[in-house]
């Protein structure tokens, strides 16, 4: 007698291989405008009258997409969804260096986006900030120190 019952079946029931891949990194903006300029100030191309759109996307090196939808197109297919108080999500940015870290995040603040953790020399070997987005989502800043890299 087999003892395969107890494993159960192996792979899909469906006989084929899953193969999902990271193909896009979807958010939902509350104000679709101050998330694109957002966005476009850390160096996402949005196209142009993307600020407009319910659905807007900008293609990431290697192929990948960020794509924002307006709280009402999230609603069109799913009505009762209620927006979170950020933190949900977050992206994490590698800047060139540690200075252009501390530029960045200077520059985000002084636009008056809200600064969450200041520049700062982690234990883990970076220099590491986190600034949110209009949505509350953090986006951390970081870049290998020259002592972590040697």
């Amino acid at each position: 007698m087999s003892d395969s019952f107890k494993t159960g079946r192996r792979g899909p029931a469906y006989g084929g291989r899953m193969t999902p891949r990271l193909d896009a990194i979807g958010m939902v903006a509350s104000d679709m405008a101050a998330s694109v300029t957002f966005y476009r100030r850390l160096g996402f191309a949005f196209p142009e009258g993307a600020e407009s759109l319910p659905h807007a996307e900008a293609e990431l090196p290697g192929g990948l997409r960020l794509m924002l939808d307006t709280e009402e197109t999230v609603r069109s297919f799913f009505p009762e969804y209620q927006p979170g108080k950020g933190g949900g999500a977050s992206l994490a940015l590698r800047c060139d260096g540690p200075a252009e870290v501390d530029a960045v995040y200077e520059e985000l603040v002084a636009a008056g986006y809200h600064g969450e953790l200041k520049p700062w020399d982690a234990v883990w070997g970076q220099r590491y900030a986190v600034v949110h987005d209009p949505d509350g989502n953090g986006v951390d800043l970081f870049a290998p120190l020259p002592s972590a890299t040697e």
